[in-house]
């Protein structure tokens, strides 16, 4: 199926054209003739599946319909809330491509800059803005941004909403929505807040839901490495002798591991740079313009700062640290799977993190195969080697079964922090 028979506008498809697209992803198939019959959607899907242009498209098509009977002056009549500055970027430079032939304007707030030069975009008039949760509160307090005029709701992302804790804010902007509107609903998994949240929003929505977490994965090659957690930097700079590693995203659980990661790659000569929240907004676009154009060879990330990334031809993903949840490795490594392409995982797991790896088999319902040529294995823990290390069970004497032994109950504690230091890890 092409573009063409989604009945899309010509302005639109001559967008699409431009840009190279010909045949629509299966979400976009789905949700656009959803959206366009404007009926309210629950969307259950990952970046990377096309969904940002599955919401994006019909928005531009449904604006461009009515602004025959709307006044002379602009206003603000639909909203995209997405959780971080990366993504609202992102999908704002979307709306600018895909309506580059139509008269629609979109103005993108977020924090961590001043806000004068978007305020001055917003006094001018605008159709559809793109914001995240803290900025537009901000704005709309100071009288900046009124709502009342939304007929289009979009929010994205829902599942990272809750995670960096934007569920209180979001409820405070949809409580300033009008009544009588179209909302759409967009979220990667679906935890029971999540399904609550979306009771509150949706009107009698159609359901739709695009797993392409299969397909990735087996399209691309992974592998693990056992590594004793203090010998991680020697193997991260051994593998990056690799000159077939052209461009390599490496993930750290938190900020300041993140910096230190880039750190000692830049000692070692390895361009890098690391993106966080921590760092201002100048700096991580500057970061990320870098690394799309390959000044830089290494982009350290926290997973909520790599939210939104979206980079062509990336060869490598390393998990320089293992996520504890699971579902997040599948979104860290199909930064490498794009549009079906291949690409290499590669993981650096120590022996804290063997139960989160547990997990992610699970997830993808198949071992990653343990790489065990290299110059760091683990071998010395316990006599086992690596294969021994991904089989043997937990020890006896854990939480897992209630036992009292402190020092058990403290090491799964850590564990388990890490969950919070993840989460905690917002990118505002």
């Amino acid at each position: 199926m092409s573009f063409e028979k989604i009945n899309l506008i010509k302005p639109i498809q001559k967008a699409l054209t431009e840009e190279g697209y010909t045949v629509p992803t299966p979400i976009q198939k789905q949700a656009i003739p959803i959206i366009l019959d404007r009926k309210d959607l629950l969307g259950c899907a990952q970046t990377g599946t096309g969904k940002t242009a599955a919401f994006a498209l019909p928005i531009l098509q449904i604006l461009d319909d009515e602004k025959n009977i709307i006044n002379k002056r602009r206003n603000i009549r639909s909203l995209i809330v997405t959780p971080t500055r990366e993504l609202a970027i992102q999908i704002g430079e979307s709306f600018s491509a895909y309506g580059r032939h139509m008269s629609l304007k979109n103005v993108v707030v977020f924090g961590g800059v001043p806000q004068k030069a978007q305020t001055d975009k917003l006094r001018a008039g605008v159709d559809i803005l793109i914001a995240t949760p803290g900025r537009l509160l901000d704005l709309m307090n100071q009288n900046y941004i009124s709502l009342q005029h939304i007929n289009l709701f979009v929010l994205d992302e829902a599942d990272r909403m809750l995670d960096m804790g934007f569920i209180n804010d979001v409820k405070k902007i949809i409580a300033k929505l009008p009544s009588k509107r179209q909302s759409l609903f967009f979220s990667a998994t679906m935890p029971s807040e999540i399904v609550k949240l979306a009771k509150t929003i949706l009107v009698n929505p159609v359901k739709i839901e695009v797993t392409p977490e299969s397909p990735t994965v087996e399209a691309i090659k992974q592998g693990v490495y056992y590594v004793a957690k203090p010998d991680k930097k020697a193997l991260l700079l051994h593998l990056l002798k690799d000159p077939n590693i052209s461009s390599a995203l490496v993930f750290t659980r938190t900020k300041h591991g993140a910096n230190n990661v880039a750190k000692d790659l830049n000692k070692a000569k390895i361009l890098s740079e690391a993106i966080h929240g921590n760092k201002s907004q100048n700096a991580r676009q500057n970061a990320l313009h870098n690394f799309k154009t390959k000044k830089t060879r290494v982009l350290v990330a926290t997973d909520i700062a790599a939210r939104g990334i979206d980079i062509d031809e990336l060869s490598h993903v390393i998990n320089y640290e293992i996520p504890n949840i699971p579902e997040t490795y599948v979104h860290r490594i199909g930064r490498t799977g794009r549009a079906g392409l291949g690409g290499v995982a590669l993981s650096l797991c120590d022996t804290e993190e063997k139960v989160f790896l547990r997990d992610i088999n699970k997830l993808i319902s198949k071992p990653i195969p343990v790489i065990e040529n290299h110059p760091f294995v683990l071998t010395a823990l316990d006599g086992e080697n690596s294969k021994q290390l991904v089989n043997k069970p937990l020890p006896r004497k854990s939480k897992f079964n209630g036992s009292s032994n402190s020092k058990n109950q403290k090491s799964w504690r850590r564990k388990n922090d890490a969950k919070q230091v993840w989460t905690n890890d917002r990118g505002i």
